[in-house]
């Protein structure tokens, strides 16, 4: 039996380096993280790498924004109740997962006395949020939500809790955390509190 074919230059290279990227970040953190690495758990020459990211922040941030989205997906269910309740369990899904795991220790990488992370990877946070945003549109134009409703102010609220558990008090995430979540954003919502 033959090798495998070669990756080549297209999508197949560009999500094996992601997630390879990915991996990297999740096993040796990112002040240990090297484009050598990257490119030897792809296979491939780190010119190959480097012909679509410019440096290791860049390949870093494009790791960390795809490992989000692909991850945290934004719902449409139907009912505001039910998209924050999918997007919330999305994500304490992602979080408790490697790639999840690695994204956050890069994120902190400077209150751990690393370098600090590049400016673009808070971007793949921002983009997520950014991306919500229709999730609470949706719901104020079905009457779900008052008008006037700030929609980024409803989203940060919803992932708030989640995100202190995880890396302020250490506790385990769970689906009924994601629910309680939820719960206390379309509560604090409908009581017109992101007017």
């Amino acid at each position: 039996m033959g090798s495998a074919a070669p990756l080549g230059r297209g999508p197949k290279v560009r999500a094996a380096v992601l997630a390879a990227a990915v991996q990297e970040l999740s096993e040796h953190g990112y002040a240990a993280f090297t484009i050598d690495n990257v490119a030897q758990r792809v296979g491939v020459h780190k010119t190959t790498i480097y012909r679509r990211w410019p440096d290791r922040d860049a390949l870093i941030a494009d790791a960390l924004a795809d490992s989000v989205a692909a991850e945290i997906p934004i719902p449409d269910t139907g009912s505001i109740e039910g998209d924050l309740n999918a997007l919330a369990r999305s994500l304490v899904t992602w979080i408790s997962s490697p790639s999840g795991r690695a994204v956050l220790a890069v994120m902190l990488s400077t209150a751990a006395g690393q370098p600090p992370p590049p400016v673009s990877a808070r971007h793949a946070f921002r983009d997520r949020i950014r991306k919500a945003l229709p999730v609470v549109t949706r719901a104020v134009e079905r009457g779900e939500l008052p008008s006037g409703t700030d929609p980024a102010e409803l989203i940060k609220t919803l992932v708030a809790p989640i995100y202190f558990r995880v890396l302020i008090t250490g506790e385990a995430v769970d689906d009924h955390t994601a629910d309680a979540a939820a719960t206390v954003a379309v509560t604090a919502a409908r009581a017109g509190l992101f007017g």
